[in-house]
């Protein structure tokens, strides 16, 4: 049975690496895109927005149109969907065609991700699913962070044809692997669709969605511009720039490994306390952002903390506040994740245009202080609903 539940959680999360891995890699082929269908690369960044933008509006409602249907089915169809996505932005030269496939790719995104995470969870024991979702995050971290050089390196060293046929064949293998060695997993006990929208009533639920979208604004705003800030702060060269991005990626892996460990044997100071150490990170990136050697560092530590720590958090946060609906739930994290990086990479734009790069950390800042006192709010009505459940239990 160990072997098994092994076996299933690394297909989710090889799984999970080519959802993410055609979502974000295509960031690495953006001037070949240009080159390719002849347009502007502002225009070849639609191909990222617009995705974004589909999974943030899909990410609450198809996990919820398909929750009742067998999850293997569900997994099998949006994998076959990206696959002859893939292969259709593959062969077309158009780039209207691609853009509305990559739309379409989209709104199943959050279908298989929000599945991989329940699934992944379900397979173990109740104290043992933090651990079991935290290897399911490596895949999310690969996909969103080496997915990018995987794909920019295979582009310039074959062709842009060869990098578009990579995301392709990770989604084939996935399939193959999924067919055969995945058994089917019919829901036992179906929900309606009125029982999961009801959690949407209870007021954690939303304070939850608050804190997500504030921590992934606390990193996303100062990350989207990390490059940049490492060229105009820092002053660092174009390979150097590029080795600390991968310093950065190699230690959102490292930080999945920590954060299950840390969610399983003590969640809610975990919770607490991280906005409490990336702040800090965040101030003495601030003050030391222009030397090389702490920038490095710095670097590794706010990668442990933001790519790895902080999304098993969030996912934790939303699926802890509705337990008896997680497709549904798992749906809202993914929603709420992109709303909150939308919102960072914007206001960090602003704060850059207006004061300048060295000052987008602020960013950061601001959006972990707020979400403390969201968090802390989240604990107190955590902690009245026990209170209230105690005493019901004392009348009866």
């Amino acid at each position: 049975m160990a072997k098994q539940n092994n076996l299933l959680i690394f297909i989710l999360t090889i799984g999970v690496f080519g959802i993410l891995n055609t979502e974000m890699g295509v960031i690495g082929l953006l001037p070949s895109i240009a080159d390719h269908f002849h347009v502007s690369i502002p225009k070849a960044g639609w191909l990222v927005s617009f995705f974004a933008l589909g999974v943030a509006i899909s990410g609450p409602i198809m996990p919820l149109l398909f929750s009742g249907i067998d999850r293997k089915k569900a997994m099998l169809l949006v994998l076959g969907v990206f696959l002859l996505g893939n292969i259709v932005s593959l062969f077309t030269a158009s780039f209207t065609i691609t853009l509305v496939v990559r739309v379409i790719l989209a709104f199943f995104h959050p279908i298989y991700c929000s599945l991989a995470f329940t699934v992944a969870a379900s397979s173990v024991s109740k104290e043992e699913a933090p651990k079991a979702v935290a290897k399911v995050f490596i895949g999310v971290s690969a996909g969103m962070v080496a997915g990018v050089p995987i794909a920019s390196f295979i582009d310039s060293t074959v062709s842009y044809e060869m990098a578009m046929a990579f995301f392709a064949i990770v989604n084939a293998i996935v399939f193959i692997a999924t067919l055969i060695f995945v058994p089917s997993m019919p829901v036992e006990e179906r929900l309606s669709y009125g029982t999961q929208l009801s959690v949407l009533k209870k007021p954690i639920i939303w304070i939850s969605i608050m804190t997500v979208i504030l921590l992934n604004s606390a990193i996303f705003g100062v990350y989207s511009y990390l490059a940049e800030y490492l060229k105009t702060v820092t002053n660092m060269s174009p390979n150097t720039i590029s080795l600390t991005l991968f310093i950065f990626g190699g230690a959102n892996i490292i930080g999945n490994i920590v954060a299950g460990k840390l969610l399983t044997h003590s969640a809610t100071k975990s919770v607490v306390f991280f906005p409490l150490l990336l702040g800090a990170v965040y101030i003495i990136l601030f003050f030391t952002g222009q030397f090389t050697v702490p920038m490095a560092m710095i670097t590794l530590i706010w990668g442990i903390l933001a790519g790895g720590i902080m999304a098993n958090i969030n996912q934790y946060l939303i699926a802890s506040s509705a337990p008896e609906a997680p497709d549904f739930a798992n749906g809202l994290f993914i929603s709420s994740c992109n709303v909150g990086t939308t919102l960072g990479a914007a206001v960090g734009g602003l704060f850059i245009s207006e004061i300048g790069t060295g000052y987008v950390v602020l960013v950061g800042i601001l959006s972990l202080i707020l979400s403390l006192v969201v968090i802390l709010m989240r604990n107190y009505m955590g902690s009245s609903s026990v209170q209230n459940n105690l005493l019901d239990k004392k009348s009866i």
